[in-house]
């Protein structure tokens, strides 16, 4: 019989789980027991750990190892490689590295590195490497995340800093104690919530969800997908075309007014700039009032319809939720900022249960009743170096080197890349324009990749390096949006000759004469034993006294007990708006924003305005491209983690991404569900599943991110996608000169039958060695 090893807690973004060793291979992710709603997909860790695609030794591509720096760079994406040890492997990263500096300067590399890496709070690949260059002189970084760039830049202007965006907000205890209505733009899907930053010990979003609709509130969905709500909610469903929520808002926002329904005290009292607002809406500006017929004609939702939620929403304690989808569209902050005045009008910011919050149905543990308890880090260190880009101009970055750029009221300067090192996530699943991004990819002279798996980052890079994934190593697991912090016990050797970054780095560090200063004289384990105890000094003894290290070790997690009270977002503003202001440069909401008008940008005027998107299906291109696509993180996977492991391929539809299409849709082109489809547009195109269904608006397909992406031809630039990423066929374009956040959905597409035998999927073969 097969000797099987007692199991000890793991932790992973989408759950804590007990890792199943038999003979040196984990074979199956059971459930944290204090898990009341694990993620399905956890089955899946052990697929992927084990998976062919595993990257076993170190290889370099074979036209850099040829050539040198910039040798063939037109191939990669397509070209062999070659294994080398890691001793060669290192010292070649090495002497690039001081090539560079020695070159082109320090800013020359670009380390932003952005991803879902590790829920290891040591073992975080981004932090461990921007630690390393920062040692060594520096590198060029990136601000803000993919997901809610648009809206943490806008909230941060004018509410003073980022609680709204990434909490914690208005409890949901609060809003099941206290609401009537719950509207939810982009709705509140569930799917998202199985995941968070740095790992969920307990999934809690549903009950609450479920304790809020028992408690009588009413919900009401504002998206164009039905099931961006649960079933169970029961929810009132509104689906306006894409990109017209700010419009939406801006008519509820006027008749709230006109038929005095607005709280005028509140609007005195906590904002600044109402009046400048209100004369946008009522059309001193520019003639057009902003009134439900107005904005009926956008949204193509009736005029009736309209001006009966606002009724019903002044009448109601009512909280105002807006996904975090909404802001990654062309003028992302609109949707936002229109939000916060919508909500100030209704006068009900920071009572209980009322106002409004960000990203719900985005994210775990927004609104949990979440305690007070500091999270193990390992600091980033010093970065000497003052570059930077927001986190979606990659491509533009390397496109236009020595090109000016706008940003957050800063004029910048992209500066000019030579090395790109990435580590953790993966820019060829987040990035959008993938055709684009493999011409910008081709400009710097290296590339280095730290991987598990031969994504297609890794086979797009120059240096590949096998790392270890958290079953390999020790590490502490603990993210600000949940209250267990877990032990993570490494649960099998490396596979193959992975090593962890910070191993890696320590050798790389040794090359340059920073060890010490990198390593600081500590193993893995005195580390761990480092940033618990420096968290355990800083907790709150009157919340939990945290055991000794050892204890916690041995004991497998730690749990805090959850907050006695719920949190309402600006409780004490609304208390005392002179004693407790908020920090912006009033003091107040800022419903205008002086700062904002002062930097002139056409994008993002001094107030929410409605601005036309680059494309959508009110725009002259939904001729030739009459749908509109929504790109959704997926409910199989964790963007692209995990999509070669058994809960993500189950979901594939002839072996392809699923394409949600409209019945109508799909009737008006003879798509049957099954059927391969290929969704196109001047910026590409890619291969899909269809699923045909009632829950999605005419005029609207999804498909959700994270699908590997696998060219028909590789290395070539505009070769057909087989396997079905969407993000070849995404807009690359910065949401406004503001935040430069990444506009995926606005995105314009055309669906046809695929003629033919489709080509396999080649996605996840590893290539040629």
């Amino acid at each position: 019989m097969p000797k099987k090893t007692a199991p000890a807690l793991n932790h992973s973004h989408w759950g804590t789980f007990e890792p199943v060793v038999v003979d040196g291979r984990v074979t199956e992710a059971r459930p944290f027991a204090r898990d009341p709603d694990p993620s399905p997909m956890l089955p899946s860790i052990a697929d992927a750990l084990h998976h062919h695609s595993r990257i076993a030794q170190p290889a370099v591509r074979a036209g850099w190892l040829d050539d040198g720096p910039g040798g063939a760079r037109e191939r990669r994406g397509a070209d062999r490689y070659v294994a080398v040890t890691w001793e060669r492997a290192l010292d070649l990263i090495a002497d690039e590295i001081k090539r560079v500096i020695r070159d082109r300067g320090n800013q020359a590399i670009y380390a932003g590195s952005y991803g879902w890496g590790s829920a290891g709070r040591f073992h975080h690949a981004r932090t461990q490497l921007q630690r390393f260059l920062g040692g060594v002189g520096g590198f060029t970084g990136a601000r803000d995340t993919y997901s809610n760039a648009a809206g943490a830049v806008l909230v941060k202007n004018v509410l003073g800093s980022l609680q709204a965006m990434n909490g914690p907000g208005t409890s949901w205890k609060s809003i099941a104690d206290h609401a009537d209505l719950v509207v939810m733009f982009g709705g509140m899907p569930t799917r998202n919530t199985q995941v968070t930053p740095g790992g969920v010990g307990e999934h809690t979003t549903r009950g609450w969800l479920e304790q809020v609709k028992a408690a009588g509130v009413e919900f009401c969905n504002i998206s164009p997908m039905r099931d961006d709500a649960a079933s169970f909610l029961e929810a009132e469903w509104i689906a306006p075309r894409p990109h017209s929520d700010t419009a939406l808002m801006l008519a509820l926002s006027h008749t709230l007014i006109v038929e005095g329904l607005h709280d005028a005290d509140f609007l005195a009292r906590y904002c600044a700039g109402f009046n400048r607002f209100r004369d946008y809406l009522l059309g001193a500006e520019d003639g057009v009032a902003k009134s439900a017929d107005w904005a009926a004609g956008l949204s193509e939702i009736s005029a009736d319809k309209i001006r009966g939620l606002a009724r019903k929403m002044a009448a109601s304690r009512t909280f105002i939720n807006v996904n975090w989808s909404l802001q990654r569209g062309d003028h992302g902050e609109q949707p936002i900022w229109a939000a916060i005045a919508l909500a100030a009008i209704l006068g009900q910011v920071g009572l209980p249960g009322g106002g409004f919050g960000f990203g719900y149905g985005s994210m775990e543990g927004l609104a949990s009743l979440l305690p007070d308890m500091p999270v193990p880090t390992l600091s980033l260190g010093r970065n000497p170096v003052r570059s930077f880009i927001p986190v979606a101009r990659i491509a533009d970055l390397l496109l236009n080197p020595g090109q000016p750029f706008q940003y957050n009221g800063q004029d910048l300067i992209y500066p000019d890349i030579d090395l790109v090192y990435w580590c953790g996530g993966n820019p060829f699943h987040h990035h959008q324009d993938i055709n684009r991004l493999i011409r910008a990819w081709r400009r710097p002279a290296t590339i280095v990749v730290h991987d598990p798996w031969w994504t297609a980052t890794a086979r797009h890079a120059d240096i590949v390096l096998p790392t270890t994934t958290t079953l390999e190593r020790d590490d502490i697991g603990a993210s600000a949006r949940d209250r267990f912090i877990i032990a993570m016990k490494q649960a099998i050797a490396p596979v193959g000759e992975a090593r962890d970054d910070f191993a890696i780095f320590g050798d790389l560090a040794e090359r340059f004469g920073t060890r010490d200063s990198f390593a600081e004289g500590r193993t893995t384990m005195q580390w761990l034993r480092h940033i618990y105890e420096a968290a355990r000094e800083r907790a709150n003894p009157h919340v939990f006294a945290w055991p000794a290290f050892d204890e916690f070790w041995e004991r497998g997690y730690l749990e805090v007990p959850a907050a006695s009270t719920p949190h309402v977002l600006f409780e004490e503003f609304r208390m005392n708006p002179d004693a407790n202001p908020l920090p912006t440069p009033s003091g107040r909401i800022e419903i205008f924003s002086e700062k904002i008008a002062s930097y002139h940008y056409a994008d993002c005027p001094g107030h929410p305005t409605w601005l036309e998107p680059a494309e959508w299906l009110g725009s002259d291109a939904a001729r030739n491209y009459p749908l509109h696509l929504l790109t959704t993180q997926p409910s199989t996977r964790l963007h692209g983690q995990m999509d070669m492991a058994r809960v993500s391929q189950q979901s594939k539809v002839a072996g392809r991404e699923p394409m949600r299409i409209n019945r109508d849709d799909a009737a008006a082109r003879e798509i049957r569900d099954g059927d391969v489809v290929r969704v196109f547009n001047d910026r590409g195109a890619i291969l899909a599943g269809a699923v045909v269904t009632d829950d999605i608006r005419r005029g609207v397909i999804q498909i959700s991110t994270g699908a590997w992406y696998d060219p028909a031809e590789p290395g070539v630039i505009g070769s057909l996608d087989k396997h079905g990423n969407p993000n070849v066929l995404t807009l690359d374009k910065g949401t406004s000169s503001l935040a430069q956040g990444p506009s995926a959905q606005t995105t314009l597409v055309q669906v046809e039958k695929y003629a033919g035998d489709p080509p396999p999927v080649t996605a996840f073969e590893s290539p040629q060695i």
